[in-house]
């Protein structure tokens, strides 16, 4: 274990860190060993990891002080953030800038950096096709981290862009999955019209993001992109049904309608499928699977998620 190098691991207890934690510790031939950096070092989940192989360490994106000693001596970093945690881009952006400033301290040799487009080159805060939100963001919890790239390539880091789609488990954990209409039918809704969109295992996020490790320095300085599948409403809730055992009918609202559901940030994932759909070709051109599966092999497939996974998604 001594002679490989280290990969320091932020968020290595969340769905995206803890995937890449698993993929290195699960190939025995790896060149690298994880540190997984976590708030709390002693949670069930970061236990889990330790009982893995890998080193635990305490480090939060808050404490600038505390990420330069999780980063200290090794090759690598995994940077990602968790905007639902706060709802703040402003509090994101702050992140990235101490993650940066501590993986050019260290001297890192190469960041994987997990961000999504800044919607507002495409969308300006002067196209009303889209309410802009908190004053100066079409979508916050995209348009933060877009324009936090530039903090790694300001500081001269050795950086692999890296975004990701939308993540499968979200109809298991953030009450996107099919739910009853009001004759008790099942109903995905989603302000998609007929457009496709890109999604993805979380684990495979961390497992592809092993892939680009294990690459190196053919990426390093480019902007990438990964998806499981690309798949049009209609055409998930048809596979919904299918492993549910249940039919699924497909509810296109208008993203004017999902902006209006209430729950919190229905406005910014409004306003992030409205995105999707209406740019849609540029959105799904970087999400190639066959990329992705060139990364990780083991690329799931919708079906082969709902294989696994069909029976935690909650109904009601």
């Amino acid at each position: 274990m001594a002679d490989k190098k280290i990969i320091a691991v932020i968020g290595a207890t969340g769905s995206q860190g803890g995937g890449l934690v698993r993929a290195i510790h699960s190939d025995p031939g790896s060149p690298f060993r994880a540190r997984a950096v976590t708030r709390n070092p002693n949670s069930e989940a970061a236990r889990a990891l330790a009982k893995l192989g890998a080193e635990v360490v305490a480090g939060d994106v808050d404490d600038a002080g505390s990420l330069e000693r999780a980063f200290q001596g090794a090759h690598g970093a995994f940077c990602v953030t968790f905007f639902w945690a706060h709802f703040s881009p402003e509090k994101e952006l702050e992140e990235v800038r101490t993650m940066a400033a501590a993986a050019k301290k260290a001297g890192l040799q190469h960041v994987i950096w997990s961000s999504l487009e800044d919607t507002r080159k495409l969308v300006p805060l002067s196209d009303n096709r889209m309410p802009t939100l908190m004053g100066k963001y079409k979508v916050p919890h995209f348009d933060a981290k877009g324009e936090a790239n530039h903090f790694f390539i300001d500081a001269g880091v050795p950086t692999t862009i890296y975004y990701t789609s939308f993540y499968w488990d979200n109809f298991i954990f953030f009450g996107s999955g099919p739910k009853p209409g009001p004759d008790g039918k099942l109903l995905l809704t989603l302000p998609m019209g007929d457009k496709k969109l890109p999604g993805i295992a979380a684990e495979d996020i961390g497992r592809c993001a092993y892939g680009v490790f294990k690459r190196g320095k053919e990426f390093i300085g480019k902007e990438i992109a990964v998806a499981g599948e690309l798949l049009t409403g209609a055409e998930m809730a048809a596979k919904l049904s299918k492993a549910l055992g249940k039919p699924v009918a497909y509810n296109p609202v208008s993203p004017e309608v999902y902006r209006g559901f209430g729950f919190p940030g229905a406005d910014d994932m409004g306003n992030m499928f409205q995105f999707k759909r209406d740019f849609n070709a540029e959105f799904c051109k970087p999400r190639d699977p066959a990329f992705a599966r060139s990364l990780n092999p083991a690329l799931q497939s919708f079906d082969q998620w709902l294989a696994a996974n069909a029976a935690k998604i909650p109904l009601e």
